[in-house]
């Protein structure tokens, strides 16, 4: 058994904490002073680190960290020199007794990867800024072909998957896919259950794959009313990957 809660840092990043009988991983510390005290507080014993890409806001907090203890950390080819444990896709790693498999994922940036966990089908996905709560990242490096492919690749795991994404983006996401899906009810109920959240700063996380297939435009682009949508909006009228990259170009300006 094992728990997963969210450390905040920045203005909208979460930290995410594993903790098993035999200790914790962090996952994407862009900031270390709340697990450095969590630590010197002994209400965690630190045993590794996920990293799911290079920006700073997932990776700021490592060199503190190592300092304070020298743990493996995974993570994907790139410039980051704490990083002692490269991994690549479909590569499995085992953490506290959890076994991961590496993902894959470019589009938001070339070295972005996931780490999912079957977890005796209670699945869990760490997946940083590639697919969010009701969105997805932006595409800064890679291409919107990526991306989408990326998109597909984590859509396809098992519907139970609780999904732990790296920021707070629910709302605002949920406001564009109405925008974007305004006839989808569950959509509505899912943006009006997300504002009570919002107004005590309840963590909309984890989501599932389940529910994003429900309320997600990113991972709906072949649904007859989101492309028709497109076609009114901007006269595109093509495949899945065309509607895809409209929808992200129109949020990146929403």
């Amino acid at each position: 058994m094992f728990s997963v809660n969210p450390i905040k840092a920045f203005s909208d990043n979460y930290i995410w904490l594993l903790t098993t009988n035999e200790g914790s991983i962090v996952v994407d510390p862009g900031e270390a002073v709340k697990i450095l005290d969590l630590i010197d507080k002994d209400k965690i014993n630190l045993q590794g680190v996920l990293i799911t890409h290079h920006h700073f806001d997932h990776t700021s907090g490592l060199g503190d960290l190592i300092n304070k203890k020298l743990v493996d950390v995974y993570g994907p080819e790139n410039n980051i020199i704490e990083i002692n444990k490269r991994v690549k896709d479909l590569d499995q790693i085992s953490v506290l007794g959890i076994d991961f498999e590496v993902i894959e994922i470019p589009g938001h940036t070339l070295d972005h990867i996931a780490f999912y966990a079957f977890n005796d089908n209670n699945p869990i996905l760490f997946c940083g800024d590639s697919l969010f709560a009701g969105g997805c990242g932006r595409v800064f490096e890679g291409t919107y072909e990526q991306m989408f492919n990326s998109l597909k690749k984590l859509s396809s795991l098992p519907s139970n998957t609780k999904v732990y994404c790296g920021h707070e983006y629910t709302l605002s996401n949920l406001k564009f896919a109405l925008e974007v899906d305004i006839q989808n009810k569950y959509l509505m109920d899912e943006y009006k259950h997300i504002l009570e959240l919002s107004k005590s700063s309840t963590p909309s996380l984890p989501t599932t794959i389940d529910k994003e297939f429900k309320v997600n435009p990113f991972l709906r682009c072949n649904d007859p009313f989101i492309k028709n949508k497109i076609k009114k909006e901007f006269g595109i009228e093509g495949n899945e990957l065309e509607t895809f990259t409209a929808l992200r170009k129109w949020k990146d300006n929403f």
